[in-house]
């Protein structure tokens, strides 16, 4: 671990003992019960009304705990600070691994502690560092400058308002892992970024410029001089309605901008590498990506859709060859509530918590999906891959059952198969995967 990360570490945890040591400083007053009465305490020098009012202590702060975390704030609500946080215990286990790729395995996929509060009227933060896969990783940093809903400013590291299902919490997702378009787009980046809500929320909008991630990256520093202009435009039309179509959202994302340096990785819903870059392969060029997005909800039913196209230029150091690099990538998610709960974005949430005393087993949710990569014959053509271990296009479908026990408890189990075209040792296409997963997720 690097004094880096030691330090982002050790950040972490003294605020949570900060917290920690309020809560039990409160409790510990309130265990000494109340102040005696006035009459049974002895009279201060210069008593008086004057006297009194300058004696009276301010209203003290407010410690809360609940679904939603555990908050201490002060008597008037300017000031905030809140502790939420996940855990994601999965495991991934491939049945017919005939390319011996895959691992089984279980593992601790996401462990994130949030730090989130205001700071008087116009300033709220989110600080979440990330100790997932044994490693420790600074997710979010950011503050918002939040005059009015219409223009709200965030500096930090966040996540770039591109992908629709990058958008959506972790701890919201409908399967294990995210689909393919998700590849495509950046993850977390470094900027600054204008965002807010119009007309009641029908629009929303976002743009902004940032140090520039890969593909499905994220990035903590800058390494060249090049930035990206991330923007997204979404629109939810009926959203001050109450029809069917209330919950109907649609939108466009991209970024555009000049790289070089870092390349991305892309892997199947398992994990498993896809594309293989041959030696000396670097960014060197512009690097654009758009993607069309659709969102809808209604009753026990949610369907979510998205499509990216990502295109930039590579540069093979040792000829010097340059090759225009393309991916694209589509999905579509469809879910149903078999217990009659709202269908939602942000996840389901159970009329009746797991109670089986009682005959209350929560919400069950079940899911089907399909998604698709393929990548461009460029890189292949001009020696940028190896095109052994890289392959051309990926096709998968999957199923999946989500039981939320209630608002903080998640099982979740899947099966995904992806078939390829390309990717193998012969020139044939690499066998598919075949790809069961378990999640238990913890939420608060």
């Amino acid at each position: 671990m690097t004094n880096q990360t030691r330090r982002a570490a050790a950040g972490a945890w003294a605020l949570v003992l900060s917290v920690a040591a309020g809560s039990l400083a409160l409790a510990d007053e309130k265990a000494q019960g109340p102040p005696p009465p006035a009459s049974a305490r002895p009279a201060p020098a210069g008593s008086g009304a004057k006297a009194d009012a300058a004696a009276k202590p301010a209203d003290a702060p407010k410690l809360t705990a609940g679904a939603e975390g555990f908050a201490l704030q002060s008597s008037s609500g300017d000031y905030r600070l809140q502790l939420r946080g996940y855990v994601q215990f999965d495991g991934r286990f491939f049945p017919s691994d005939a390319g011996r790729l895959a691992v089984d395995t279980f593992l601790l996929r996401r462990v994130r502690p949030i730090f989130a509060g205001t700071l008087g009227h116009h300033f709220e933060f989110q600080i979440t560092p990330d100790f997932g896969v044994g490693t420790t990783v600074l997710q979010d940093a950011w503050l918002d400058v939040k005059y009015s809903p219409k223009a709200r400013v965030r500096v930090g590291k966040f996540k770039s308002p591109v992908g629709l299902e990058r958008l959506q919490s972790a701890t919201a997702l409908t399967f294990v892992e995210r689909a393919y378009p998700t590849a495509l787009v950046p993850n977390r980046d470094v900027g600054v970024m204008l965002h807010g809500d119009l007309a009641g929320g029908v629009v929303a909008y976002a743009a902004g410029v940032f140090d520039g991630a890969p593909d499905g990256g994220s990035v903590d520093l800058d390494l060249a001089d090049g930035k990206d202009v991330a923007g997204r435009l979404f629109l939810s039309p009926f959203k001050r309605g109450s029809g069917a179509a209330k919950d109907l959202g649609f939108g466009i994302a991209g970024t555009t901008g000049k790289q070089t340096g870092a390349l991305p990785a892309y892997r199947s819903g398992g994990q498993v590498s896809l594309l293989t870059l041959v030696q000396g392969i670097t960014a060197d060029g512009t690097r654009n990506r758009l993607s069309p997005q659709l969102s809808f909800t209604s009753g026990r039913f949610g369907l979510m859709a998205e499509y990216v196209w990502s295109e930039s230029w590579l540069k093979k150091s040792s000829t010097g060859t340059r090759a225009k690099f393309r991916g694209e990538a589509w999905q579509a998610t469809a879910a149903f509530t078999l217990t009659g709960e709202k269908a939602s974005y942000s996840g389901v949430r159970p009329s009746e918590a797991f109670e089986p005393g009682k005959g209350k087993w929560g919400a069950l949710e079940l899911a089907a999906r399909a998604n698709g990569l393929e990548l461009g014959a460029d890189v292949f053509r001009e020696g940028i891959v190896d095109p052994a271990k890289s392959v051309r296009k990926a096709f998968a479908w999957a199923v999946g059952l989500n039981w939320y026990l209630n608002r903080n408890v998640k099982q979740v189990i899947d099966f995904e198969r992806t078939t390829f075209t390309g990717g193998a040792a012969d020139g044939t296409d690499r066998p598919a995967e075949n790809a069961f997963f378990i999640r238990t997720q913890v939420s608060f």
